[in-house]
């Protein structure tokens, strides 16, 4: 996948099939749009394009509201992107002054001139340019026009699926990996890099690798101890591994850490990145009358991440 964060650099091609989002957490409805883009680019002998936007168009627009988790960052939607066979990713960076481009702007300005569409692919609600005026009824009538076709993938085939990036966050917020992994078609990830810590857990054979907290906007699922997939840097593999996310109350700790400690591996990770993927949700964190009883905890833990990651 060729990745373009310049308009200007954009190439010339022959038959582009295009299609446009913030594309948070590339789900299972996304993936569905995707699949056809590139339906109909095979169809043609043209090529798949995918128009995405970053920053998120909410934390330029309401910038005051920092509540937006985010279940994939830019780099995250790149690598998800490309391994759904996208050909070309355009990155288009999100600004005030972008955001009041109007629709027929946006439509001969970037899609005709700049990519030189022949087919728009989109959702049945997708909007697009100032206070989101363009729509699909827009394009349709004026695609003679603008001299590409418009197809929208209809509203039952989004809603027999029923997921949303938002539903997506609330389930994660909750507990619940399950229920994110079966939107997404994957486990949901982050990746961060492994930092220095108080080196307790080896104290009691758990060692840990402490990741640094990923950027403010990413989403962390909630509190608690989760059966997980890891990836590190480098390495061929996901290694099986279970992660606690919380303040480590049985040590008095007073800020958020993510620690996982990897079931069968030995070596040296400082400084590594690593790629967590959340399988299982096990228990909430507790606090535990010191640490002989968190090792047995732990040591339960560790059956549950084992059964869990069998399944």
């Amino acid at each position: 996948m060729e990745v373009i964060r310049d308009i200007a650099d954009f190439p010339k091609l022959s038959h582009a099939v295009v299609t446009s989002g913030t594309f948070d957490g590339v789900h299972i409805g996304h993936q569905k749009i995707l699949k056809r883009v590139q339906e109909r680019a095979r169809q043609a002998n043209g090529q798949s394009v995918v128009i995405t936007y970053w920053p998120h168009p909410r934390l330029v627009l309401f910038p005051e509201d920092n509540d937006l988790k985010l279940l994939s960052d830019i780099e995250e939607r790149i690598s998800q992107l490309s391994s759904y066979g996208v050909d070309y990713l355009l990155i288009i960076p999100f600004t005030k002054e972008f955001s009041r481009i109007t629709s027929r702007s946006f439509v001969t300005d970037v899609l005709v001139r700049a990519i030189n569409t022949k087919v728009l692919v989109i959702g049945y609600d997708h909007r697009f340019g100032k206070n989101r005026e363009g729509s699909f009824e827009h394009l349709k009538a004026r695609s003679q026009q603008y001299g590409f076709e418009v197809e929208e993938i209809p509203q039952q085939d989004i809603d027999d699926i029923a997921v949303s990036s938002t539903k997506i966050r609330k389930a994660l917020e909750a507990g619940d990996p399950a229920t994110a992994s079966r939107y997404l078609g994957r486990h949901y990830s982050l990746t961060s890099t492994v930092e220095k810590g108080q080196q307790l857990g080896r104290t009691i054979g758990f060692p840990t690798a402490n990741l640094a907290l990923p950027g403010q906007h990413k989403l962390i699922p909630a509190n608690g101890v989760y059966a997980v997939w890891v990836r590190v840097q480098g390495e061929e593999g996901p290694l099986p591994g279970m992660m606690n996310i919380g303040l480590r109350p049985t040590v008095e700790g007073k800020k958020l850490t993510l620690e996982v400690h990897l079931l069968h591996y030995n070596a040296d990770l400082y400084g590594k990145s690593l790629t967590v993927e959340f399988v299982q949700y096990l228990r909430p964190e507790q606090k535990f009358d010191g640490l002989e009883a968190l090792k047995t905890q732990l040591a339960l833990d560790k059956v549950a991440t084992e059964e869990a990651l069998r399944a």
